[in-house]
């Protein structure tokens, strides 16, 4: 690592960078008032994830000017990076950084850019490395010249071979939880927002887009500019690059995607536009302008990642029948919970992820179908029941205990689906009209500001719960947020057609029934993975074979179904997926789809040889975060 021009003033404010990061983080803050949009300094929470002095001097705008460089696999540039000193003696910046190379830094004071002294620490394994910057006295504006290493935890390079078209080379960012510090030096705490500017320039033939303003019928050219003008944190920054195309779905939503995959992924996900209807109907207006979706190759590692304006969808939800599509309904409803109100830290994510599960169902419901829903909120509550078992206790509290941990440990079924089920609570008990007057207003007084689990609670606990006594009391809430597992009165969602299902599949199990007299020919995706995952785990390869000869469940083009079928087919021992199982872990690099089945295969020590062969090929495919994932499960 780099170290330039140690001085003393260094030795104070490292003191004082390291006292910072040594606080508690979860902050006592007055309690929101509910009259209109709330602004708050982050002087009041200490993010353990940042060693940024945002209590300090905080960042209020970016200015990206970047050379995309695919043949070294490096973003070279300059950050431009605005300020507010909220300390007026404050003589230091400190930002976030990871695998940075920093060149030069300036300052800039009275319109004149002069070079200025910094020091970038030695690196933590998890949080990486502090960069700390002088201010001089009256400066307003730093500069810093740096390049990104070709390994950066926040972006993936792809040759052409690892495309859909096979001829240019693809990059694309993933900056949550805090991997946006490995390709900006930032203050990457999700309590920081800023506006962002960016000149973006690559070779000529390809085009790259961020999670801003992007103009559909932009030039291509090689030489793109960004603006978003709403404040953002910094793991929402995003930025693609690639042969890509854009294909309209309606006059305010569209989708990026290479050229032979734009017009199936523009099919799919045309019901975009009747979403964003519904949601703002629901929870008010939509404040970011267009809606665009950006379809990356199969290496994405997530489902989606919720970027404003610009939500990146991994393509193994092209289902050719919109099947899959509650994914747009998650990534859409974030412009609400995550992007428009944002956790403060990662300890509690549940704000972002809760809420957006329960926006998202109620998106589908309104969209598709009550029934639709029902069955989407069983699913998942069944997943989250065998997930927990799988966790220890304090990994199944909503407000999570990250100390000491990577904040990508956050990430669990927990945020999401008990925070989904807490929220389903809520409304089952004060009804539905009443939650829904509470949701619009907590979005509303809190746009564009991230909260603490502590603020929210005490925001339910004056809007909510005081203004209709007796029936939910503050103990509970507090008991489902802060103990460990399911409450015992939390919604159980039962769904008819799921009981039909369940019909069927005993009486096939009992023999009553042979697999192709079971009437599934309308059945959905839910039905179909109610169905598998049912399936009792030791059924033997001969039953396994009689299912797949009738339904054809080894050859889903269902990417959900074919995951459900194959995880079976490993547990029973049916070999007859053998080839299919290959080529789905050499083509798809979504971690809930493929870490599972490395995880089945590992149990044993041939199915471990097996996996680690397989995945020696696709490795360098796959995404840092699944790579690391997959290392420890095979290691």
């Amino acid at each position: 690592m780099r170290i330039k021009h140690q001085n003393s003033w260094l030795l104070a404010s490292l003191l004082l960078g390291l006292t910072a990061c040594q606080s508690d983080d979860s902050g006592e803050t007055d309690t929101a008032t509910g009259s209109g949009q709330e602004q708050k300094s982050t002087a009041e929470v200490v993010d353990r994830h940042s060693y940024a002095n945002s209590s300090e001097v905080e960042l209020k705008h970016l200015d990206l000017d970047l050379t995309v460089d695919f043949e070294a696999r490096q973003l070279k540039g300059s950050a431009q990076l605005a300020f507010d000193r909220l300390n007026p003696d404050a003589d230091t910046l400190v930002l976030d950084t990871r695998d940075l190379t920093i060149e030069k830094v300036e300052a800039q004071k009275d319109n004149e850019w002069r070079a200025t002294e910094f020091e970038l620490a030695e690196a933590d394994p998890v949080l990486g490395s502090k960069l700390t910057i002088r201010l001089p006295d009256g400066s307003e504006r730093v500069r810093i010249h740096y390049e990104t290493s070709p390994d950066a935890s926040g972006l993936q390079w792809l040759e052409p071979s690892q495309t859909a078209g096979k001829k240019y080379p693809y990059m694309y960012s993933q900056s949550q939880a805090i991997h946006a510090r490995s390709w900006l030096p930032i203050q990457d705490s999700p309590q920081v927002r800023v506006t962002y500017n960016a000149n973006i320039r690559t070779p000529e033939h390809l085009l790259a887009v961020m999670s801003a303003y992007n103009e559909p019928d932009t030039e291509l050219d090689g030489d793109y500019h960004f603006e978003m003008p709403q404040a953002i944190p910094s793991y929402l920054i995003a930025i693609g690059a690639g042969n890509l195309e854009f294909k309209a779905m309606s006059e305010r939503t569209g989708v990026y995607a290479e050229p032979s995959v734009v017009a199936a992924a523009a099919y799919e996900f045309a019901d975009t536009e009747a979403m964003m209807k519904t949601a703002e109907r629901l929870f008010g207006p939509y404040h970011w302008g267009r809606y665009d979706l950006l379809i990356l190759p199969p290496s994405f590692p997530f489902g989606g990642m919720e970027n404003p304006r610009l939500s990146f969808i991994t393509p193994t939800v092209i289902a050719g029948d919109r099947s899959l599509v509650n994914l747009i309904a998650h990534e859409l409803a974030h412009s609400w919970s995550g992007n428009l109100v944002t956790n403060a830290t990662w300890r509690d994510l549940w704000l972002n992820e809760g809420f957006t599960s329960y926006v998202e169902n109620r998106i589908m419901e309104e969209v598709f179908s009550e029934e639709r829903a029902v069955m989407e909120q069983a699913l998942a509550r069944q997943e989250l029941v065998e997930e927990m078992e799988t966790l220890e206790p304090r990994d199944t509290r909503l407000y999570l205990d990250l100390e000491g941990r990577d904040p990508d440990d956050a990430f669990s079924g927990v945020p999401y689906t008990k925070g989904q089920l807490l929220l389903m609570s809520l409304e089952e008990r004060f009804g539905r009209e009443t939650f829904d007057v509470f949701l619009r207003r907590y979005f509303d007084d809190h746009a564009f500001t991230s909260l603490t689990t502590e603020e929210f609670l005490a925001y339910l606990d004056k809007r909510l719960l005081e203004k209709h006594p007796g029936v939910v009391s503050e103990e509970e809430i507090k008991r489902w947020v802060y103990e460990a597992g399911l409450p015992e009165q939390a919604p159980d969602p039962q769904s008819p057609a799921f009981d039909k299902v369940t019909a069927e599949r005993q009486a096939w199990i009992q023999g009553d029934k042979k697999a192709e007299q079971i009437p599934s020919r309308q059945w959905t995706v839910q039905e179909w993975l109610h169905f598998i995952n049912g399936l009792p785990q030791d059924i033997g390869s001969e039953r396994m074979a009689e299912l797949d000869e009738a339904f054809g469940l080894t050859g889903s083009g269902n990417n959900e179904i074919a995951h459900a079928w194959m995880l079976l087919a490993l547990r029973s021992g049916y070999d007859a997926i053998d080839e299919r199982l290959e080529s789905y872990l050499k083509n798809i690099g979504r971690r809930r789809l493929i870490v599972p089945l490395y995880e089945e295969m590992a149990k044993t020590g041939p199915g471990k040889a097996r996996a680690q062969r397989i995945y020696r090929e696709a490795r360098p495919g796959y995404h840092y975060l699944a790579r690391n994932t997959i290392d420890a499960v095979l290691k």
